[in-house]
């Protein structure tokens, strides 16, 4: 099945699901309607405090433990629940999450269909595997801690089944390959993804012991994990752009081409990620690359071009080494500056992220001085040389990275 089928597939999908619930839930009336909307507000508030523009696993960590939470609720202050179904969940969810985009559509920041997508996805799983068991009495004889297990592994199994929903969908939409993409969703798990997970069967805990009144109370704290992550998220967005600006000082200095280290950067993260390099490591390769140049600010008379890929061996070393002192005077991580150190040695003795800075590099110098038809003038020299410069599976991923064409590089200047 090509991308685009498995996109369609996905969404219409999830549309006839939406439609089935909303349908059944306006035929045979709303059940448990306190219950319907404690979770339904509960949701909505996730969804109009979900990240826009974060570019984080899950935007709207609140909502989604809600979600899960009413898909598993069996009872309520110590008596089973009004029978809701698997129906009502995807209804009641499905509503509060249009409800909550609404001020980030008016914005112009709404949630993309993919969001939504997996959302009705998600919850329709966890809710047909859940509610329909629970009705015939199926859970009846679990109790205490099994019972409180039997949740944790019901929720193990949505995260899971929205890890390949994820997966699948960032697939079709960048290309990128799937087995990587779903390597980084489930190391996405360990982080905010267990916090919904955790939370989402102590919700339903509570509200089975305690009643609806233990809902804000356990949802405190996700709330308050999700703006410790905001906060977060700005200060590693603040960090990147120092590292940015000083990678900008060999451009405005002259000694390279405008733009260079950001397309680089930009080139050398989509092989990294092709490659299956984790976040944190593409973070490390990221600013090497943008920094990869700024040990030329030592030179006396500037490299024609900044090409740097055409000096001899000797020379590339010695710019790569005051190239990583800076870094480290500058504070950054030290594994940044050990791969800007590291680009000019042989291939085999590098670090990936170093072979990576290092072949995109010649890469994107070489296409842009060959005028027409350039990219492939400079893949082939890469290939080329690959016996003795550059690591080959680099060189292969690049080529696959710009057969895809699906990386937007910065323009010139």
């Amino acid at each position: 099945m090509n991308r685009r089928a498995l996109h369609v597939l996905i969404h219409a999908t999830a549309l006839l699901l939406a439609l089935l619930s909303l349908t059944v839930t306006l035929w045979t009336g709303l059940q448990g309607r306190a219950a319907a909307l404690a979770f339904g507000v509960l949701v909505l508030v996730g969804e109009l405090t979900r990240w826009t523009g974060a570019g984080v696993r899950e935007a709207a960590p609140l909502g989604a433990a809600a979600a899960l939470s009413y898909a598993l609720l069996g009872e309520q202050a110590g008596r089973p629940a009004t029978h809701h179904g698997a129906c009502q969940v995807v209804a009641v969810v499905l509503a509060a999450s249009l409800l909550g985009s609404v001020p980030h559509i008016a914005r112009g920041r709404g949630p993309t269909p993919d969001h939504l997508a997996r959302r009705t996805l998600t919850v329709s799983f966890a809710a047909l595997c859940f509610q329909p068991l629970y009705d015939r009495g199926v859970f009846g004889t679990w109790g205490g801690p099994a019972y409180a297990v039997l949740l944790l592994a019901l929720l193990g199994l949505t995260v899971l089944c929205d890890a390949l929903l994820a997966a699948a969908l960032a697939h079709c939409r960048t290309r990128w390959p799937f087995g990587p993409l779903l390597r980084e969703e489930l190391r996405g798990l360990i982080g905010i993804g267990s916090a919904v997970c955790a939370t989402g069967a102590v919700m339903a805990l509570a509200v089975a012991v305690a009643g609806l009144w233990a809902l804000p109370v356990f949802a405190l704290p996700l709330l308050l994990t999700q703006s410790s992550y905001r906060r977060y998220a700005a200060v590693r967005a603040t960090y990147r752009q120092t590292i940015a600006s000083l990678a900008r000082a060999t451009e405005v200095a002259g000694y390279t081409p405008a733009g260079h280290a950001r397309r680089v950067a930009a080139l050398s993260r989509a092989v990294g990620r092709d490659l299956g390099l984790s976040e944190p490591e593409l973070t490390v390769l990221e600013y090497a690359a943008l920094m990869h140049d700024i040990g030329q600010l030592s030179l006396v008379d500037p490299v024609p071009a900044g090409a740097t890929a055409e000096l001899p061996g000797e020379e590339q070393r010695r710019i790569a080494l005051l190239g990583g002192a800076v870094v480290r005077q500058t504070g950054v991580d030290a594994e940044v500056a050990v791969v800007v150190e590291r680009q000019a040695d042989p291939y085999r003795e590098q670090p990936v992220p170093a072979r990576i800075v290092r072949a995109v590099n010649a890469y994107e110098e070489k296409a842009r001085d060959a005028g027409p038809g350039g990219q492939l003038k400079a893949l082939e020299e890469l290939r080329l040389a690959t016996a003795g410069d550059y690591a080959p599976d680099v060189v292969e991923s690049l080529a696959r990275v710009l057969s895809r064409d699906c990386l937007t590089l910065p323009a010139t200047g």
